[in-house]
Formats: structure tokens, C-alpha cells, sequence
């Protein structure tokens, strides 16, 4: 019999890898990265990867397997998680998901419509429409065809409106509509978020920009712009290393880059948790400021332990 599906997510600097770690080592489980851009060789500080030691203590999987020049899709993340699950199941371990993409969360849990290959063309034909007039202008058109996704879909978000009408487009029938088709409802899952008060995320996050910067994130960006291929669509978009390429082109000082990384992280943490609500039967872990990892693994193995 297949084991549940058990989650550790919680917005970007909740302290996720750190509580997972300790999990892993008390109860022998093998960690599955749900995080879009751990996938991409290269890209550690900016990202927060657990660290080389931990990875060695802990088997770590969904880590270092695509070139940052390549495109990471929810479709590969699904073929690589699945597989995952299946080889630690036949090795007799747990295993134990964790990160805070949501996509990623929602289609393991639920099953997720992938829709067709990207149609470079048609997405820099919708994106100049949005450079033209704007992104609100491109949400109102989706809204006329796909209201379903219109409507969870922030008018700000151009990628997942352009990808929305991209499918459209390409399939004759709404993102939304063809969602509901594939999906299967939440199966057998233990989904775990860690909820800090905003204040105390806020202040996590202010210290992880500065440590980030301080262990050479802008080098790193540097060095991999040196690199064949350099960096892809996707990672350029990367929380950290947008703002960093923003600077190296002399678009922002290096108090406006970090200023600006620690704004649009804030933002993106606000997003998660608005996918973390959605979510149906999870358990809402609160950490207390200043808590430490081991407790909070402790807490996280009660919640996990029936699954066991």
C-alpha cells in the first residue's frame, strides 16, 4: 500500500528546511524539494538550499537536477516527484515533501492539468500586448474568456495570465475548466504549513536578504552569467536574482537591489500564504518567534506521526 503524502510547506524564510532536517534524522526520511528554482544547478544562496552537509546527512531529492539555462515545468516536477516517492517507498523509508512552491504542493495533492508545450511565439505576442497596454488589460481579456481564472489569478501576475490564454488559445477551452477535468481530489495527504505572525516573517526575511548578500549572492548571479548558456527565462525571474541582474545591468544602486529584494519577497510570501488558504485539510503549524528548529520538528512529528 502506498504511503500518504506528507507536506512541510510555509512561506519563503518560515524555517521549512531547517525543521524538515531534523525530521528527516529522527524519523529516517528522505526529503523531496517542492521548490521551483532548488531545481537549477548553481543557484544556492538565492535560493536557500539546504547546505552540503545536510544533503549529506539527509538524502535530498528534486535538488541540483536542471541546468538554470533550461525550463523547469510543473509537468517534469510531477514525472521527478513521482518517481522519487516510488524509489524511496522501495528502499522502506519515508519520505517527506518539502517547499513552498504551491503549484507544485497542489498538483501532488490534487493532480494538475499541464496543458500543451510552451508556445514561445504566442507568449511574446501576449506579452507585448501587456507592454503596450498593460498588464490589467491582458487580465480583462481573460477574463472574458476563462472568468474561473481570472478570478484567482492577480491582475500583477503576468506569467500565469499569459499562460492561462496561452492554453486557451492553444486548446480551445479554459485553463479552469480543463483543471477540473484532470483533477482527483486531495487523496490521502498530511499537509503541514508553518504560520509565523507577519512581523516575525518580516523580520526573518530582512536578515535572510542580508545574509544572502553578505555570502555573495551578487557574485554568484555574476558567475552564472558566465556560464554556457547562462541563465534561462525562468531563473531570471528568480526572487533575489532579477533584482541582482537589475543591478549588474546598472538599473538599481546596491541599496535599491536590496531594498528591492526584501519588498518583492515580502510580496511573494503574502502569495504563498494566499495558496496555503486554499488549500483544503491542512494543519496550520504557528511557530513562535524566536523558536528553534528542533521544537519545531518535534511539533511537525506529532502531526506526522499517525501517517507513520
Amino acid at each position: 500500500m502506498r504511503q500518504p503524502l506528507r507536506i512541510l510547506t510555509g512561506p519563503t524564510a518560515s524555517g521549512k528546511s531547517e525543521a524538515a532536517f531534523h525530521v528527516a534524522c529522527s524519523i529516517g526520511a528522505e526529503i523531496i524539494s517542492a521548490d521551483s528554482m532548488q531545481v537549477y544547478r548553481g543557484m544556492d544562496i538565492g535560493t536557500a538550499k539546504p547546505s552540503r552537509e545536510a544533503r549529506t546527512r539527509v538524502p535530498h531529492h528534486l535538488i541540483d537536477v536542471a541546468e538554470p539555462s533550461e525550463s523547469y515545468s510543473v509537468g517534469r516536477f510531477m514525472h521527478d516527484a513521482q518517481k522519487a516517492i516510488s524509489d524511496i517507498e522501495c528502499r522502506g523509508n519515508p519520505h517527506l515533501i518539502v517547499g513552498g512552491t504551491g503549484l507544485y504542493i497542489k498538483a501532488l495533492r490534487e493532480g494538475l492539468f499541464c496543458g500543451p508545450e510552451a508556445d514561445w511565439a504566442l507568449r511574446e505576442e501576449l506579452i507585448a500586448v501587456a507592454e503596450e497596454k498593460g498588464s490589467t488589460y491582458l487580465h480583462g481579456v481573460l477574463k472574458e474568456v476563462d472568468p474561473a481564472s481570472a478570478e484567482k489569478i492577480h491582475e500583477g501576475d503576468l506569467r500565469r495570465i499569459v499562460r492561462a490564454l496561452e492554453v486557451y488559445k492553444k486548446m480551445g477551452s479554459s485553463i479552469s475548466l480543463l483543471q477540473q477535468e484532470w483533477g482527483r481530489g486531495d487523496g490521502d495527504s498530511v499537509l503541514i504549513v508553518l504560520y509565523h505572525r507577519k512581523e516575525d516573517l518580516h523580520r526573518r526575511i530582512e536578515v535572510r536578504v542580508d545574509k544572502m548578500l553578505e555570502q555573495g549572492l551578487v557574485e554568484e548571479v555574476q558567475g552564472l552569467l558566465s556560464r554556457p548558456g547562462g541563465l534561462g527565462k525562468q531563473a531570471r525571474e528568480a526572487l533575489g536574482y532579477k533584482e541582482v541582474l537589475a543591478y549588474i545591468d546598472g538599473r538599481l544602486s546596491g541599496d535599491e537591489m536590496r531594498d528591492k529584494i526584501k519588498q518583492n519577497t515580502r510580496r511573494f510570501a503574502k502569495r504563498q500564504m494566499t495558496w496555503f488558504r486554499s488549500f483544503s485539510r491542512a494543519s496550520w503549524l504557528v511557530v513562535k518567534e524566536g523558536e528553534d528548529p528542533e521544537s519545531i520538528s518535534r511539533r511537525v512529528q506529532e502531526i506526522l506521526r499517525p501517517s507513520l
